[in-house]
């Protein structure tokens, strides 16, 4: 009977502690880092466009923004990546500048110069106008924060956060 006793004692308490735990499985997660981590774009500069090209991404409150170009875009040449902002220095002191401006929805990558970018030599427009190739990478705030990268080496950019690169 004793035996019989304990056995059910032990039955009882492990009913009671297994109903006093809260088995509620369903977890809601607040993840502010999801997101894509890269995509590419490309496309022409010019003055119907107001020498600007944009992608619609979707980027957290806690991401940076990179925006790397191609600079041997529209060639057959292998990718190099440079971070911009950047300007490219033209002859006769003319002076082209990559930009980039952001916000939750849109990326819009431009173009300004020193002169009008229309009386650019066709050679020009092909080098730094026409199927211009760009890299977005977001990477969150948050595990950048002091991180010993550095971020105009596209390189080191995707090793440091893991990234896949998109050859």
């Amino acid at each position: 009977m004793k035996k019989y006793f304990t056995v059910m004692l032990l039955a009882i308490f492990g009913l009671i502690a297994f109903s006093c735990n809260d088995r509620n499985d369903d977890v809601v997660v607040n993840d502010q880092d999801t997101y894509p981590k890269m995509t590419d774009v490309t496309g022409t500069f010019n003055s119907g466009n107001g020498y600007s090209i944009t992608q619609g991404i979707t980027i957290g409150s806690g991401d940076v923004v990179l925006v790397y170009r191609n600079i041997n875009s529209n060639t057959s040449a292998s990718a190099v990546w440079q971070l911009l902002p950047k300007t490219e220095y033209l002859d006769g002191g003319r002076e082209l500048d990559y930009n980039f401006l952001f916000d939750t929805s849109t990326i819009e990558v431009y173009t300004e110069a020193n002169f009008d970018q229309a009386t650019m030599t066709s050679a020009e427009a092909n080098k730094y106008l026409n199927s211009q190739r760009f890299r977005l990478v977001l990477v969150p705030a948050s595990q950048g924060k002091n991180a010993n990268v550095n971020y105009s080496d596209y390189e080191s950019v995707i090793k440091y956060y893991n990234l896949p690169d998109r050859k």
